[in-house]
């Protein structure tokens, strides 16, 4: 029976480095994803209140006034009807 319990414990002891590593690396992807949906929300808040931001301030408006534009337009219609 002692024999069994110090082949068990060579075994698990052979093996526990891999487990250190598989439970390293589920530690990683478990805070990997946890940032990467922390960034997302964050990221949405931001957008979201920016938007809103934005749709609440007044919008620039530029008038153009075309009078000068048709005045030309027309004057060369009328040289052309002139010939």
């Amino acid at each position: 029976m002692s024999q069994q319990k110090v082949d068990r414990y060579k075994q698990k002891k052979a093996e526990r480095k891999k487990e250190v590593q598989k439970q390293k690396r589920k530690d990683f992807l478990w805070k990997f994803g946890l940032s990467v949906v922390a960034i997302a929300l964050v990221g949405w808040i931001g957008y979201s209140g920016y938007s809103l931001y934005t749709s609440s301030q007044p919008r620039k408006t530029a008038e153009v006034d075309y009078g000068d534009i048709n005045d030309y337009v027309n004057g060369l219609a009328k040289t052309d009807d002139a010939q």
